[in-house]
């Protein structure tokens, strides 16, 4: 369980690290990351981090697919985790 507690914080510092990054290279006009990225981050045990980030740097909360995608999958996270402590 240790291991799993060290992933989430990494996978979750770098889901809010990426919304910042491409928050800057948006601003900057240069090459961005793809939104799959973003989505796929999340998707893997980043979401509360990218949720974080999206906030906390303004970044893709016009995108409504990121505003209501992000805590599904944050909902969807916490739903497999009390599951899977119920077992």
């Amino acid at each position: 369980m240790e291991i799993l507690k060290y992933y989430l914080i990494f996978i979750n510092l770098t889901g809010f690290l990426l919304m910042g990054i491409d928050k800057r290279k948006a601003k900057l006009h240069k090459w961005r990351i793809p939104e799959a990225t973003l989505f796929g981050v999340s998707l893997i045990g980043g979401s509360i981090g990218s949720i974080l980030g999206m906030f906390t740097f303004h970044h893709k909360t016009r995108h409504w697919y990121f505003v209501v995608g992000m805590p599904l999958i944050l909902a969807a996270h916490l739903a497999l985790y009390y599951f899977l402590n119920k077992l």
